[in-house]
């Protein structure tokens, strides 16, 4: 069992940063990836970034390469999404996730999450 907790999302002007965190725990670590995701109303929910625990490696969805990065806490068990130059097309809930199975698994095959948190950009 994972739990998540997200914290850190709010509104931000566009053109501005926010950091959303993401509390883990859990049994263990080994073989786990965490991601975040992002749900616009009306939309699918849609893969952000990913990084894998053990070897920190990462990756992004195309339209955020380059301003958004994730990154990893070892000592306090946290996930961040540092986003940056933010645009009205990033609001959305972001949701953490954790996964023991690839981070290219679709969404649906993602095995834990958290509640979610509200990021706004307002023009």
């Amino acid at each position: 069992q994972v739990q998540l907790v997200e914290s850190g999302g709010g509104v931000v002007q566009v053109g501005g940063s926010l950091r959303v965190s993401c509390a883990v725990s859990g049994r263990t670590f080994v073989g786990l990836a965490l991601g975040w995701f992002r749900q616009a109303p009306g939309k699918e929910r849609e893969f952000v970034s990913g990084i894998r625990w053990r070897s920190g490696s990462t990756d992004y969805e195309d339209s955020v390469k380059g301003r958004f990065t994730i990154s990893r806490d070892n000592a306090k068990n946290t996930v961040y999404l540092q986003m940056n130059r933010l645009k009205p097309e990033d609001k959305a809930i972001y949701y953490c996730a954790a996964t023991f199975r690839t981070i290219y698994a679709p969404s649906s095959q993602w095995e834990y999450w958290g509640q979610g948190t509200q990021v706004t950009v307002s023009s």
